[in-house]
């Protein structure tokens, strides 16, 4: 097994031992990045020499006994549109194509502070607007079990980067789905923490009110212990949350006798493809084998989702994207008559066709006159979508279903129908709306070998059951392996 193969967690144990440095398998990373990069465009920034030079001092605090911890050493990559000290963040758009920020992100100096080391700055839909990674200033990136369809997105350069094993995990952020779909088209494990978890300080700013940051890894014990790091109370955030039941480790136990798991019948209708409804209920049987309660139930309000978040987000958006005019930071253009010219023309050639779409959107809906019919009517839906979580969990531990309709599809197929791609979410974001954790993991593949991810969702700071689940269902089913061949191919 080469280095790259390993879990972090795997990894880590390994550079404790002294049987791995850390110098070691930051070059691994990089010379997998070398060979796979070409074709999967998982980054946006590769921070080689900065990595190296980091590894080299995390491995002399492990050798002094000074970080003992399970990610000390080990080579993790970081969505662009978390700020890192001294390192581009672009949001993988052309207006911040040059922004170098002065501070990191709280997430970011989390994982610094238990010793992992920064390899550079992954791909995303452009200010995380768009579920294929297509959206990129910088290029798309290709989903590596078959590098002719998606990674999913937003966070599809994360995703994929754990996937094809140019990293051994990856910080995402979940606004609609953006952590848990990518995580089910590329065949990695993805979290998302329930809202105020982990702090938004230093995350570029999509729809405020449900961003969240969380992990991408190969299994259910790495995101536990990823998230063991990022999750913590911070002041400079106003949602963080001051949480004491932060030792998700303590839930991996392959015992799920006695779990109760709601099976919403509104997630297995018309819409969804045959071969993942077969295996998201697979999984559940999987875990009805091992002593968990099965049981199908309505969960209302599933079709008012989609239109109620579209309608908040792109709200939030219009407001957070004010900012971008070309005045401090970023692109600037270089023919304006006057200063309003100047915000025009910047904002017109900086920002790419869905980020306007959705801007535009976000005004519409936010203007005299439609304030009332659209945005008030989609914050009373979120509190019903709520409300429906609520009861349901009074009843279930955990609700099972799928993460996405379909499988990834192909290069080019959802940007023609935008419509279509915010349809391709109805699993995920009522999830935001509600502030709910969700986890997704590998449950198989379909006849052209692409992955399959099953999602379950907890109730408010409940991951620890998702984790319990997640870990006994992981136990069930054999690891497929990387997604990306050794020596540089895609799989078939």
């Amino acid at each position: 097994m080469s280095i790259t193969e390993l879990t972090a967690v795997e990894l880590g144990k390994k550079i404790q031992a002294g049987e791995i440095s850390a110098v070691e398998a930051v070059q691994a990373s990089l010379d997998r990045i070398d060979r796979a990069e070409e074709q999967i465009h998982a980054y946006v920034t590769i921070d080689r020499e900065g990595a190296l030079k980091r590894a080299a001092q995390v491995q002399e605090k492990i050798e002094k006994g000074i970080l003992s911890g399970p990610l000390a050493g080990v080579p993790v990559a970081i969505k662009d549109n978390l700020c890192t000290k001294g390192l581009k963040t672009t949001c993988s758009s052309k207006i911040l194509y040059n922004f170098v920020p002065p501070y990191s992100a709280t997430a970011v100096e989390s994982l610094e502070r238990a010793g992992a080391v920064i390899l550079g700055k992954t791909n995303m839909d452009e200010f995380a607007m768009g579920s294929t990674t297509e959206t990129s200033a910088f290029g798309i990136t290709r989903n590596p079990w078959n590098t002719e369809h998606v990674p999913g997105g937003s966070s599809g350069g994360s995703c994929a980067a754990v996937a094809a094993e140019e990293c051994f995990f990856a910080l995402g952020s979940d606004t609609g789905g953006s952590i848990r779909q990518p995580s089910a088209f590329c065949g990695v494990t993805g979290m998302k923490p329930t809202y105020g978890t982990v702090s938004r300080y230093g995350l570029i700013a999509y729809g405020s009110s449900l961003d969240q940051i969380g992990p991408v890894a190969k299994d259910v014990t790495d995101c536990a212990v990823i998230l063991e790091a990022l999750a913590s109370h911070d002041v400079k955030d106003s949602t963080s949350v001051k949480r004491e039941d932060t030792r998700f480790t303590e839930a991996l136990v392959d015992d799920v006798r006695g779990m109760r798991i709601g099976i919403p019948r509104d997630y297995f209708g018309e819409g969804l493809d045959e071969e993942v409804k077969e295996a998201v209920l697979g999984a559940a049987k999987a875990l009805e084998a091992k002593g968990a309660i099965l049981e199908e139930f309505d969960l209302s309000l599933v079709d008012y989702a989609i239109p109620a978040y579209y309608v908040i987000a792109s709200a939030e958006a219009s407001s957070n994207l004010a900012r971008f005019d070309g005045v401090k930071y970023g692109y600037r253009t270089a023919e304006n008559s006057g200063l309003h010219s100047m915000y025009k023309k910047t904002r017109s050639e900086g920002f790419g066709p869905e980020v306007k779409r959705r801007i535009m959107l976000g005004s519409f809906v936010l203007s005299s006159g439609y304030y009332d019919a659209y945005y008030l009517k989609a914050l009373r839906t979120k509190a019903l979508i709520k409300k429906a979580f609520d009861k349901a969990f009074e009843r279930y531990d955990v609700i099972l279903g799928p993460a996405a309709p379909t499988t990834a599809p192909r290069i080019g197929e959802s940007l023609q129908d935008p419509l279509k791609m915010y349809l391709g979410d109805v699993y995920t974001i009522s999830v935001n709306l509600a502030g709910l954790p969700g986890l997704v993991l590998p449950c198989g593949r379909d006849r052209k070998g692409l992955p399959v991810g099953v999602q379950l969702i907890g109730d408010c700071f409940q991951e620890k059951k998702l984790i319990r689940a997640g870990y006994a269902y992981e136990k069930s089913r054999a690891w497929e392996g990387p997604a990306f061949a050794g020596k540089g191919g895609a799989k078939e």
